[in-house]
């Protein structure tokens, strides 16, 4: 872990209620990708955020705060951190957080998941793959509850074209008609799609609620729990 003074550069939205994050540190930060950091907010208040910018990107971190009313854990680090970009002050961060980072010796197939923000850690894995020339299948769910959540689709959608072996599947759960992909929840796609799990590493991100269960599907479909990562199986049964 890494302790660093940073300069918050710009807080920009990405959609009604996900803002973006950038923070200029005083020295250039070390982290794997997938890997987190923490925002200080003080001495035993600390928030801890996915790094969404791939690990050669370390003079400038991105991260995606999704800040709705109801998330108080949010909205305070948000708040923070929009005070130290009105005061031109500087941030305490915590770099280099998480045991669930890319296995980039690992030779096998890559499933990544992301629940709504959760799209921020597997963004950095993504980006860091299309940057060292990965060859290995990389299948990327993103689950949102509204079309109107896929703020990088764009993005995403031009980092599949850049790689043959790359695949983007977005996933919306309220869909309207017009859609004509995949609806539901995320992980039911991934159930869908593919019949045994047993041959792929599985990077998971999402809210709490929605990891445990997952990670039971997805090991009745074959997965296997070692080759699952996720931070949120620290907190979880």
């Amino acid at each position: 872990m890494q302790e660093l003074k940073a300069n918050v550069v710009a807080i920009s939205p990405l959609s009604e209620f996900i803002f973006k994050v950038e923070l200029k540190p005083e020295q250039a930060a070390e982290f794997s990708a997938g890997q987190y950091l923490q925002v200080v907010l003080g001495e035993k208040d600390k928030r801890a955020f996915s790094i969404a910018s791939r690990p050669s990107q370390n003079n400038l971190l991105e991260l995606h705060i999704g800040a709705t009313a109801a998330d108080a854990y949010a909205i305070q680090a948000l708040d923070h951190l929009r005070e130290h970009l009105k005061n031109n002050t500087q941030a305490t961060l915590e770099v280099g957080l998480g045991v669930s980072q890319l296995r980039e010796k690992s030779d096998r197939p890559i499933i990544m998941l992301a629940g709504g923000t959760g799209f921020s850690y597997v963004k950095s894995m993504a980006d860091h793959l299309a940057e060292v020339g990965c060859d290995r299948p990389v299948l990327f769910y993103w689950g949102v509850k509204q079309e109107s959540s896929l703020y990088a689709k764009a993005e995403m959608e031009a980092w599949a074209a850049s790689n043959p072996k790359f695949n983007f599947i977005p996933v919306i759960e309220l869909a309207d008609d017009s859609w004509k992909g995949h609806t539901g929840y995320v992980h039911n796609a991934v159930l869908k799609d593919i019949i045994s799990l047993d041959a792929y590493d599985i990077y998971m991100a999402g809210r709490f609620d929605m990891i445990g269960p997952v990670r039971d599907d997805f090991i009745n479909q074959g997965a296997i729990r070692e080759h699952m990562y996720a931070d949120a199986f620290a907190f979880i049964k």
